[in-house]
């Protein structure tokens, strides 16, 4: 095999590997950076990639303090795009598209399906924007563009957050491409294995291994796997997968800004994107899963088509599907991001983002970039230290009662009409109680799985239950 030697090797194809790769060649023309990555279902490709802010904010998030903190970081990263994109562009030069669909401009949705939770979502997005002195303003929403939906699906009220970007995700992964391609202290090297060398790191690829004596791991939802196989005892929170369905079409109409409606249960909203070539981008569907999947589900392309007809505009029916998506968000075992360095020397991690991470990469990769050059410190990234112990907003009580409310919401939107005599709409209410008290009962106490990842306590449970007890049984910093 050829030796090759490089400052920093990144692992991650996504747009958080590229991001910092990107950022350290620039920071520092002299450090060599070697990107690698593999081509999977990751998220980046599949995503509808809004720049929200304030579009992303539920009641439940704002009443956590690491929710708080969550929407302080989307706020300053959404400060950071403009500079950033620029000068992405500008080194890209004439090899950029020369569109990448950025736009600014979302119209978020009340309407007739949904539950009480969408109401507090709609009051939270307001006091978020008042708190952090960003615009909110109640539109009529007859007036939407783009916007024709079924009259029992009809928008009651909209809210236009005029601050908030968009981009054509794909087009911006190209752009990113161009601009690595331009750099020559970037090399792009063929996926392998990572192992530990010595005190560094090497990729063994089928002709070359490259060593670098500091490793950041930008895998999205394939992270943990990559880390058990460089240090099995290291105690890094455990990364799942968040799989997420969502479809290309060709326009029924124009469309100049975002709809979505807010944060749904197991979802980030049913919303459609302007993209660069004139298609909307509708998604998107959401389903914990402790791996990754390949492939889209049917169920899930089903509701994401009969939610998106129904709710933003009946003449999708005729369109054509230009593009179909299926992606990975990952996302740290106890809800929030893994963003820092490692106990292990000169190992550093940037992945566990959610819904956050294409949104949040000018901030995290120019973050990570400075403390791994020059050592220092950073305020962004020291709540989400990879191997912090697991972050407990919620009590394993509050955490089964907050799920119940989403499972509430998903039967709502998913149109069920439970039978009126009787007390079914509580009996149903009752049957989730108990069906995710005994799910979380069976979870190993000193840790307490958020309800964004609820489903993962009933469908995977045993799974698991011992990837927790695998995670604690380690020493914790």
């Amino acid at each position: 095999m050829r030796p090759a030697t490089a400052d920093v090797l990144v692992v991650g194809d996504g747009v958080l590997g590229r991001s910092v790769a990107f950022a350290l060649a620039t920071a520092d023309p002299g450090v060599r950076v070697a990107l690698s990555g593999r081509r999977a279902a990751g998220a980046s490709r599949a995503a509808g990639a809004m720049l929200g802010v304030l579009g992303e904010v539920t009641a439940s998030g704002l009443r956590t303090p690491h929710g708080r903190l969550r929407l302080a970081l989307a706020v300053a990263a959404a400060e950071r795009w403009p500079d950033w994109r620029e000068r992405v562009r500008e080194t890209a030069g004439r090899r950029a598209p020369a569109r990448d669909g950025y736009g600014s401009g979302t119209f978020v949705l009340l309407n007739a399906v949904s539950s009480p939770i969408d109401e507090q979502s709609f009051a939270a997005i307001r006091t978020a924007g008042r708190d952090h002195a960003l615009p909110v303003e109640e539109v009529e929403p007859s007036v939407l563009p783009g916007h024709r939906p079924l009259d029992n699906d009809r928008a009651l009220r909209a809210l236009h957050l005029p601050a908030e970007a968009y981009l054509d995700s794909r087009r911006w992964l190209a752009t990113l491409d161009a601009a690595l391609a331009a750099l020559p202290n970037v090399d792009r090297v063929p996926a392998g294995r990572v192992r530990t060398a010595g005190p560094g790191y090497a990729l063994h690829t089928k002709d070359a291994t490259v060593t670098a004596p500091a490793l950041v791991l930008a895998a999205g939802a394939w992270t943990t796997p990559l880390l058990d196989a460089l240090d099995p005892h290291l105690p890094v929170l455990p990364v799942v997968a968040a799989e997420g369905t969502a479809v290309t079409l060709t326009a029924p109409a124009p469309l100049t800004a975002v709809l979505r409606t807010p944060n749904r249960a197991y979802a980030c909203g049913l919303h459609t994107v302007p993209q660069a070539d004139g298609t909307w981008y509708v998604g998107a569907s959401a389903a914990p899963a402790l791996t990754p999947g390949g492939e889209p589900g049917a169920g899930a392309l089903r509701f994401l088509l009969d939610s998106a007809l129904g709710q933003l505009h009946h003449g999708l029916a005729t369109a054509r599907v230009r593009r179909l998506h299926h992606g990975n968000r990952p996302v740290g075992l106890d809800g929030h991001p893994l963003l820092g360095p490692t106990a292990r020397p000169g190992l550093w991690i940037a992945t566990g983002t959610h819904r956050d991470g294409l949104h949040a990469s000018p901030l995290i990769a120019r973050e990570l970039a400075a403390a791994i050059l020059d050592g220092r410190p950073s305020s962004w990234l020291a709540p989400w230290r990879p191997d912090r112990a697991p972050i407990a907003d919620w009590t394993r009580e509050a955490a089964v009662e907050e799920a119940v409310v989403q499972h509430r919401a998903l039967a709502a939107e998913s149109r069920m009409r439970p039978p009126l005599t009787g007390a079914w709409p509580d009996a149903l209410a009752d049957a989730y109680r108990q069906q995710l008290a005994a799910a979380y009962a069976r979870l190993p106490d000193g840790f307490v799985l958020p309800p964004d990842l609820a489903p993962l306590a009933y469908e995977h449970g045993p799974g698991l239950a011992a990837l927790i007890t695998r995670h604690l049984g380690r020493t914790v910093g």
